[in-house]
């Protein structure tokens, strides 16, 4: 079970050109946005990572503009093979980690493997994942869960990571879950 005090939320590779060209592209980028101004009032760390930003492109407005969380260059597609990533990770001190972002069956897939290799609790967000083809999704999607990944949705992380509806964001996040 999810707890506010030990997660965090990674967010990969929402850059420029391809994330419009991701499946259902809006949707995703709207529950990745989401998914931070959550991580805001939760007061989640939150990582962002650009793979080579230089040819792709910086991330999308709609998601940098509220994260203001820092944001990570790398060209592996791996995120835990660059060390800035590594770095930023022990910092953060926490073990879960909600991941979103593109593509699901390249940088997503490796880095999730990656972090539960490094003893991390990963748990992929699946409606804010995305890939060109639902195909590679839904396949990346599948070969993770296999490997012992823990799957979520946007709605079911953050009742987890509430607990009550008395809790001071309650409202707050309820209107996020309501935008869908």
């Amino acid at each position: 079970m999810l707890d506010k005090s030990h997660t965090g939320l990674l967010i990969i590779d929402v850059q420029g050109k391809l994330a419009t060209l991701v499946n259902n592209s809006e949707a995703m980028i709207a529950h990745i946005a989401a998914l931070g101004e959550a991580a805001v009032l939760l007061d989640l760390p939150v990582i962002v990572l650009e793979q080579n930003p230089e040819k792709l492109g910086n991330t999308v407005a709609q998601i940098s503009s509220i994260t203001q969380a820092k944001t990570l260059s790398k060209c592996t597609f791996n995120a835990c093979e660059s060390q800035n990533f590594v770095d930023a990770m022990t910092a953060a001190n926490r073990q879960n980690w909600l991941v979103c972002g593109i593509e699901t069956h390249i940088c997503v897939y490796q880095t999730v493997l990656g972090l539960a290799e490094r003893g991390y609790h990963p748990e992929v967000v699946v409606d804010a994942v995305g890939s060109r083809n639902p195909i590679n999704k839904q396949m990346a999607i599948d070969k993770m869960a296999r490997s012992g990944i823990a799957i979520t949705s946007f709605e079911m992380c953050l009742y987890e990571l509430i607990k009550d509806c008395r809790d001071d964001v309650f409202k707050s996040i309820l209107s996020l879950v309501k935008r869908f």
